[in-house]
């Protein structure tokens, strides 16, 4: 399971993003980047960033660390914004955070060249989990010391908004004419080539198995968090032997 920490603080809002994240001090004395099991997406959100970020650190992409963040809604008692004092108030128990990159900045495709050996894996991953939102009007990608970074998933593995269709939804092609890395030439091939065969049921339990039981439960059509575990792994192993056969929009 995730490492837990204890947020002892509320730093700031980060205006970034549909789901407003917060800077928090935790019991370890790091801030962390946190979502909000109370914000609007919803714990789903919590679950796609947990299976995306695991699985891509699993690959080899630098991911910010991920912890759970135990938070008590009395620390937005002394919010002055009444939006953020509900958040908080709405988001007791388990949260999402992960390491604050301190001097990052933000992927610009006009000031940061890409190699397509790392466009293609990037590219090839963002098809495999389906994510919607590494577009060049919202990359998604941090810069640090020169390496890219992957952050924000919570827009990924959109089969499981309605879990009866995932099969159907997980087999459709995946559009990246708006990815934030096509103009760089992507290899897709040569990064289907190393990256589909690592992507086996033993990895996909490992991953899921990082999910915290507090976001699985109550899942209408499924008895246990267990189940719900090997149904977000069902897509993505069938998905990753074929999609860079169904990536389209790139030159």
């Amino acid at each position: 399971m995730l490492r837990e920490v204890i947020a002892t603080r509320f730093v700031a809002p980060l205006r970034e993003g549909g789901s407003l994240p917060g800077l928090v001090e935790a019991d370890d004395a790091r801030p962390y980047v946190m979502k909000f099991r109370g914000a609007g997406q919803g714990r789903k959100t919590l679950v796609a960033e947990v299976v995306c970020g695991e699985l891509a650190r699993r690959l080899g992409f630098r991911m910010p660390r991920l912890v759970t963040v135990e938070l008590d809604p009395v620390l937005g008692l002394g919010e002055p914004e009444q939006q953020v004092q509900e958040l908080l108030r709405g988001s007791g128990g388990t949260n999402l955070g992960m390491d604050f990159l301190s001097g990052a900045l933000g992927f610009d495709p006009l000031a940061f060249p890409v190699g397509p050996e790392e466009a293609g894996r990037i590219v090839w991953f963002d098809a495999l989990v389906n994510n919607v939102d590494r577009s060049w009007r919202n990359p998604n990608l941090l810069m640090l010391h020169g390496e890219l970074w992957l952050i924000d998933h919570g827009a990924t593995l959109i089969w499981h908004h309605n879990w009866p269709g995932a099969d159907t939804s997980a087999v459709r092609p995946y559009d990246a004419g708006d990815h934030a890395l096509a103009p760089f030439a992507p290899d897709v091939a040569s990064a289907a080539a190393e990256l589909a065969p690592r992507i086996t049921g033993e990895l996909l339990a490992e991953v899921t198995a990082e999910i915290p039981d507090a976001w699985l439960a109550d899942e209408p059509g499924f008895d246990t968090p267990n189940d719900l575990r090997r149904a977000y792994a069902r897509p993505l192993l069938a998905r990753a032997a074929v999609i860079h056969e169904r990536i389209e929009g790139l030159q």
